[in-house]
């Protein structure tokens, strides 16, 4: 079966939570003018809006490679495999710096650095899976985990000091500025992403198992990957730069112990996620959901969705914007989290968590329907340029 109705659930959960924190980009006050980490001004609500989020990355990645072990398995060719996942990797990349940039900015103008996000992260791990998944299953397995368990120890090596060659830490392990023309800002550096993807791949072979075997080597596997983290957290071990402490507010202990590090991934992120996500595909794994369920909706459409609900979100925030200022200069102008100086917004310039939350939904409303029309098409048409949207 090249479709699994737990994995499409899953994705389709982690892109109604991205939505919350694209949203929060544009909409929330706060997040003008502090980073909801940032123990001093935010608060458990605000910290837990992004928190939540932080699903989305690896659950895309991981599930992209379960998606093409699926296809793999369906089809039987790795030759067709790898040429599928390179031309869908160039095309990832594509995007990244054409129509996702203009939904991001609505300008193509370079005024605005490059960014690298998280379609560069897996337009390139697809590439690199292209080549893992011809390697016997051993080594591409052995390789993969090799870089999510032993990336962090790179984590003392500075960009900075390797002068020259800078740009190339910066594009496997130190998020940050590449200094071109445009200048070009890593947010998602590769490793440990690759490593990711294989894993999610290697771990397709799972659903070769008879259902009960499967939902409960999914169970224990997910109880020990969340049991790490948790050791590890606890005692401050490895697997992250930014340790955990207590905390003089009230709760806020509990915040520092989740608060691990994302750019780039560490870890004990991988850890806190990646373990949930595996007893959520246990959990799910006998449901029979209907097509018209949003979790199935969204999450066999996740390139569509991805780019649709952010022009969504931003035409949204034009109009709360003139709503409340008119036709003011900075209207179609992306926020100051987004890249544009504080100064160019009203010192009052966003709104509370419920008005997030409320265009959050709006959101949601809006992408179903088309959402639900694309992935009725696709099921129905044999077209290939319809596995590229």
């Amino acid at each position: 079966m090249f479709r699994r109705p737990s994995v499409d659930m899953l994705r389709g959960l982690v892109m109604l939570i991205m939505a919350i924190d694209h949203t929060r980009d544009f909409v929330h006050a706060g997040a003008q003018v502090f980073r909801p980490e940032d123990f001093a001004q935010t608060t458990p609500a605000i910290f837990m809006t992004r928190w939540i989020t932080h699903f989305c990355a690896p659950v895309f990645i991981f599930t992209a490679g379960l998606g093409a072990w699926f296809r793999f398995d369906r089809e039987g060719s790795l030759p067709a495999l790898s040429r599928f996942l390179w031309t869908r990797g160039l095309w990832l990349l594509l995007l990244e710096v054409t129509i996702v940039r203009l939904v991001f900015f609505f300008s193509f103008s370079l005024k605005y650095p490059i960014f690298l996000l998280v379609f560069w992260s897996i337009g390139m791990s697809m590439i690199a899976l292209a080549l893992l998944a011809r390697l016997p299953f051993w080594l591409t397995f052995s390789i993969s985990a090799a870089m999510v368990l032993f990336h962090n120890l790179a984590d003392g090596i500075r960009a900075e000091s390797l002068g020259s060659l800078s740009w190339l830490l910066r594009l496997l392990h130190q998020q940050g500025p590449i200094s071109l023309d445009p200048l070009v800002v890593v947010g998602y550096p590769l490793v440990p992403w690759i490593g990711v993807m294989g894993l999610g791949f290697c771990a397709g072979r799972l659903y070769r198992l008879p259902e009960h075997e499967r939902r409960r080597t999914l169970f224990w596997i997910g109880i020990a990957l969340t049991s790490a983290f948790v050791v590890l957290r606890f005692w401050n071990l490895y697997g992250d730069p930014r340790p955990w402490s207590w905390q003089p507010r009230p709760g806020f202990s509990l915040l520092s112990f989740l608060n691990t590090t994302k750019y780039p991934v560490s870890l004990q992120f991988l850890l806190m996620t990646i373990g949930p996500s595996f007893l959520f595909l246990s959990w799910v794994g006998r449901a029979t959901p209907a097509d018209r369920n949003p979790l199935i909706v969204f999450g066999r459409t996740p390139l569509f969705y991805f780019i649709g609900h952010l022009a969504v979100i931003h035409l949204f925030a034009i109009g709360l914007t003139w709503i409340r200022y008119g036709a003011a200069p900075f209207l179609w102008t992306v926020p100051p989290t987004l890249g544009t100086a504080r100064d160019v917004f009203p010192p009052d310039y966003g709104w509370g968590l419920g008005m997030t939350y409320l265009v959050t939904a709006a959101v949601w409303l809006t992408m179903y329907p088309m959402c639900l029309w694309l992935m009725r098409r696709k099921a129905r048409s044999k077209s290939v340029w319809l596995s590229y949207v």
